[in-house]
């Protein structure tokens, strides 16, 4: 029988990286990903994930949509129109696949995610 996946009884171990170059806006920052759950398809993960401050372009495949929820610290994301949405702790949203614009890392922030990725 599958068992639940509680994020509060188990620290997975981190994965680290840093915006690509080519797409850095501002700073360097350092991004921690906890990935606490795989599907088995590996068409959908989830976990927290934290950053430092910093800003990049960001460009989603089509048919990869994430789920966020800001646990603390806050963020900006700017659409390709210059349309700006923030979010802080408690605040959640939907990046849809096929979505471009920046992001940017205000305070640092800590979010839980839920990645799914379809195939078109």
């Amino acid at each position: 029988m599958p068992a639940l996946t509680i994020f509060s009884a188990a620290t997975p171990e981190p994965s680290y990286d840093r915006p690509r170059p080519d797409r850095l806006l501002q700073g360097n920052p350092l991004r921690t990903t906890h990935e606490h759950f795989l599907a088995a398809t590996g068409q959908v993960s989830a976990g927290i994930w934290q950053c430092e401050p910093g800003a990049w372009k960001i460009a989603f495949a089509p048919g990869k949509d994430e789920f966020f929820c800001v646990i603390e610290g806050r963020l900006r994301i700017t659409d390709e129109n210059g349309q700006a949405s923030e979010f802080s702790a408690g605040e959640a949203c939907v990046i849809p696949g096929g979505f471009t614009g920046v992001f940017e890392v205000i305070e640092t922030v800590r979010k839980y995610y839920v990645l799914v990725e379809t195939q078109l």
